[in-house]
C-alpha cells in the first residue's frame, strides 16, 4: 500500500503538494476529501484537520510544503530543489504576508475590520516584486519556488481576473498563463470522487502525468 494522501481538488495547498508528487513520480493512494463532510479516518490522521495530509509508514506529514520536500527528497528528476537559498525567502513571503493579504481580499466579508482594497494593494506589492524576478522562471530553471507559489497566485488572479490582467506585470502574467495551459496543471486537476471507506484505491499521480 502506498502512502495515503488526503487532498481536496481546489485547495491551493493541496495543489502544490500534488505538483511535487507528479514531478517526483511518487505514487500515493489519493483520498479526495469534501471539506464539509470530513471522514473520520482523515480527522484521526490529520492533527490540523486540514488538507493536504500524507500518511506514511514513518508518520503523518500535515503541511503542504513538507509534503513537497518529502516527495522531492525521494526523487527530484526536474531539479526543483536545486534553487538558490533566496527561493526559500520568496516562499516565506508568499506563505506569510501575501497569503494573508490574499485571504483578506478574497474573503473580505469575513474580515469586516479590514479594508479589502488596502489588502489587495499589499498583495499587489508582492506580485510586482515577483514580476521583476521572473524571466521566465523565478530562477534559471523551474524550481520549488515556482510551484509552491503558482497555486496561490492563481487563486489571487481569479478573485478579479480582469483587474489582474490589467496590471503591469507581464512576466508574472505570462508565467501564470503557461502554468494554467500546461499538461502539469491538467494532471493535478483531474476530478476524483469523494473518498469513502469502501472505495477502491486511486493511485496518484496518473501514470501518464
Amino acid at each position: 500500500m502506498p502512502p495515503i494522501f488526503y487532498s481536496f481538488r481546489r485547495c491551493p495547498y493541496a495543489m502544490r503538494a500534488r505538483l511535487a508528487l507528479v514531478s517526483s513520480g511518487q505514487q500515493v493512494a489519493l483520498r479526495e476529501v469534501v471539506l464539509r463532510d470530513k471522514p473520520a479516518a482523515f480527522l484521526e490522521a490529520s492533527p490540523s484537520a486540514t488538507v493536504p495530509c500524507l500518511v506514511t509508514v514513518d508518520g503523518v506529514i500535515d503541511e503542504s510544503l513538507d509534503i513537497m520536500t518529502w516527495a522531492l527528497h525521494r526523487s527530484d528528476p526536474e531539479g526543483w530543489l536545486q534553487m538558490p537559498d533566496a527561493g526559500w525567502d520568496w516562499i516565506a513571503r508568499a506563505d506569510g504576508p501575501f497569503k494573508a493579504a490574499l485571504d483578506h481580499t478574497k474573503y473580505a466579508s469575513r474580515y469586516p475590520d479590514m479594508d479589502a482594497s488596502e489588502q489587495r494593494a499589499l498583495a499587489a506589492e508582492f506580485l510586482a516584486d515577483l514580476d521583476q524576478q521572473i524571466d521566465p522562471w523565478i530562477f534559471a530553471q523551474p524550481s520549488l519556488a515556482d510551484y509552491a507559489m503558482l497555486p496561490f497566485v492563481r487563486q489571487f488572479a481569479f478573485v478579479d481576473k480582469a483587474w489582474f490582467d490589467a496590471q503591469p506585470w507581464p512576466q508574472l502574467q505570462a508565467w501564470l498563463e503557461r502554468f494554467l495551459a500546461s499538461d502539469r496543471f491538467a494532471a493535478i486537476m483531474n476530478k476524483y470522487p469523494q473518498w469513502a471507506e469502501s472505495a477502491d484505491v486511486i493511485h496518484f499521480p496518473p501514470r501518464s502525468a
